[in-house]
C-alpha cells in the first residue's frame, strides 16, 4: 500500500499504513526487515529514474526476504544494471543466481580482539558460480542434486 502522508523529515520519520486496521505509526516500528529492504529498493529504483546514478551499491537490500521475493528482488536488481553497474552484497542464491558476475568475499585472519582480519575477493568463474551457488542453497554438505538446482538456476546445462 501506498504511504499515506510523510511527517517531519528532520526526525526521520515516515508514518506508514503496511498493515490495515492499524492507524499509521512510524516505519521503523511497523515493517519488518523485509519489507525494510523492499522499500529502500523501491526508494532507490525511482531515484535512479530521476537521476543518472552510475553505480548503485546494495548491501544485503534482500534481508529478511526468501524463496520467490527474493527471485523478483534479484530481477529488479538485474533490470537495474542494465543502465548502470549495481554491486549486491548477498547471502541468497536467488538473487546471486541472477547476477551478470559473482564474487565470493571471505574474511580470513584472527580477530576476538586479537584483530588482523584480511578480506579476500575472488572472481567466480562458471564452475566456481555453481559451488558457491550449491553452497548457498545447501549448507555444508554440496551433493549432485544441489550442483544441479544451481546450474538450472545458473542457465548452465553443462561444463
Amino acid at each position: 500500500r501506498h504511504t499515506r502522508y510523510w511527517r517531519d523529515w528532520s526526525s526521520d520519520v515516515c508514518s506508514s499504513d503496511l498493515n490495515p486496521g492499524m492507524e499509521p505509526r512510524a516505519l521503523a516500528r511497523v515493517a519488518s526487515g523485509g519489507e525494510l529492504s523492499r522499500i529502500s529498493l523501491a526508494i532507490m529504483v525511482i531515484a535512479s529514474a530521476a537521476a543518472k546514478i552510475p553505480t548503485m551499491i546494495f548491501d544485503e537490500v534482500d534481508a529478511g526476504i526468501g524463496g520467490a521475493v527474493a527471485e523478483i528482488v534479484g530481477r529488479r536488481l538485474k533490470n537495474l544494471g542494465r543502465d548502470r553497474q549495481v554491486l549486491c552484497v548477498t547471502h541468497l542464491p536467488q538473487v546471486a543466481a541472477l547476477a551478470d558476475h559473482q564474487w565470493s568475499v571471505s574474511k580470513i585472519g584472527k580477530n576476538a580482539k586479537d584483530v588482523m582480519v584480511v578480506s579476500k575477493v575472488v572472481v567466480l568463474d562458471d564452475k566456481a558460480r555453481i559451488e558457491e551457488i550449491a553452497r548457498m542453497l545447501g549448507g555444508l554438505e554440496i551433493t549432485a542434486t544441489t550442483r544441479r538446482h544451481a546450474a538450472e538456476m545458473l542457465g548452465i546445462s553443462k561444463l
